[in-house]
């Protein structure tokens, strides 16, 4: 069954080339390019706070599009959507996109909904914390400059880690919690993320000349533990992630979300970077083929995802998906049916699923959002977020 479905999705895209498409995978990369460019001005324009009369100063991005929503109540899609104007810097330079860094900076913080007089960035949410902390790591990576580092390092040092363990406590052994006040709940989503997040001050503790409470190997060490939790807690035989070990033990397998497959094949994957283990190659593509395999039952694509945190899901799996692809030690009938499936993802979205006018992409694959809609801060920065992979998707 997996070989007609493979052999059915490539027929198709082979299909698009022959009649021309504008998106397809031999002739699209400007037109990719016009997509990102589209859709992460739209982002500014519809979404940032201070983009609007009377709001000068809100330097936030609001929860739905043109004033719709404006709750602070939800903090994490902002490291998300901070993340897409990292994207657009890293992709063209320009300038007002690096212009909006120092103003997140002070946004993301104030409008924090249950920041600490000690620390304005914390979060009951260990995850919310997490997100934050990859998005700084991103903007130290893309500017050279310490402070986000140097903030990321302290957030993990001082309220990711802190959450792991015991690893003598039966049933759970380790593993990260997800919320503060929820002990003992240890959750995919808390898990994943920070495995990412150690492997990454891993990787620029020396470049960036830190100097923290620990020596750079105790992160590749805290890296391989979290990983290793999360692989044989949450990870089942088919490559599915389940969601969380709840607080009385019992593993949550009926909850298998993208953001879970994408956080934990991209741990996999950094991890994979840093020790050429071939295991964790191994486990990143089975993670990923699940999500083809089993989660693309909307006529080949991934289900909608219309609002709320689930909204944001498709994008996370994204944007660590293509650095999947784009490792060039991965056997290349695997990176072509992964290329030619994340290909035929964006083909759709940007030929159905967005607004050619306002350029909001609403979460339904196949439905564009009318002009005058509202729509969501989540699935808008997930279509983003596809766009900007295309962007650095390299061709085969």
């Amino acid at each position: 069954m997996k070989k007609l479905v493979f052999a059915a999705l490539l027929a198709a895209l082979s299909c698009l080339t022959a009649h021309g498409s504008r998106l397809t995978t031999h002739n699209s990369q400007h037109n990719w390019q016009q997509m990102a460019d589209g859709m992460t001005n739209a982002l500014i324009k519809r979404f940032w706070g201070a983009e609007f009369p009377g709001y000068k100063k809100r330097y936030y991005f609001n929860y739905g599009s043109d004033l719709s929503n404006m709750t602070t109540e939800h903090y994490w899609p902002q490291a998300h959507a901070m993340d897409v104007i990292v994207d657009a810097y890293m992709r063209t330079g320009d300038k007002k996109y690096l212009d909006m860094y120092p103003l997140w900076w002070k946004g993301a913080p104030k409008f924090n909904f249950a920041g600490r007089k000690e620390d304005a960035w914390w979060n009951p949410f260990v995850d919310d914390m997490e997100w934050m902390v990859l998005a700084q790591i991103r903007m130290y990576e893309s500017t050279s400059e310490k402070k986000y580092l140097k903030k990321a390092m302290q957030m993990y040092n001082d309220w990711i880690w802190p959450q792991w363990g015991p690893e003598d406590e039966a049933p759970w052994y380790g593993g990260i919690t997800w919320k503060t006040d929820v002990e003992k709940s240890k959750n995919a989503c808390s898990n994943g993320p920070a495995a990412i997040i150690a492997a990454r001050l891993y990787n620029f503790y020396d470049v960036a000349g830190m100097k923290g409470k620990k020596p750079r190997e105790e992160y590749l060490t805290e890296a391989k533990k979290i990983y290793h939790w999360l692989k044989s807690t949450l990870l089942q035989p088919s490559g599915a992630v389940a969601d969380n070990m709840a607080r009385n033990g019992e593993i949550n397998r009926k909850w298998i979300f993208t953001y879970n497959q994408g956080t934990f094949l991209g741990a996999a994957h950094e991890l994979y970077k840093i020790t050429g283990d071939k295991q964790y190659l191994a486990d990143a593509v089975k993670a990923a083929e699940y999500v083809m395999d089993h989660m693309s039952g909307n006529r080949g694509v991934l289900g909608n995802a219309t609002e709320g945190d689930g909204g944001l899901f498709h994008g996370i799996f994204f944007r660590y998906f293509v650095k999947l692809i784009n490792d060039e030690t991965l056997d290349m009938d695997i990176r072509r049916k992964f290329h030619a499936y994340l290909t035929h993802l964006a083909t759709v979205m940007a030929e159905h699923g967005v607004n050619k006018n306002t350029m909001l992409y609403g979460g339904r694959w196949w439905k564009a959002p009318a002009d005058n809609a509202p729509v969501g801060l989540t699935p808008h920065v997930t279509g983003c977020m596809l766009m900007e992979a295309m962007c650095v998707l390299k061709p085969l």
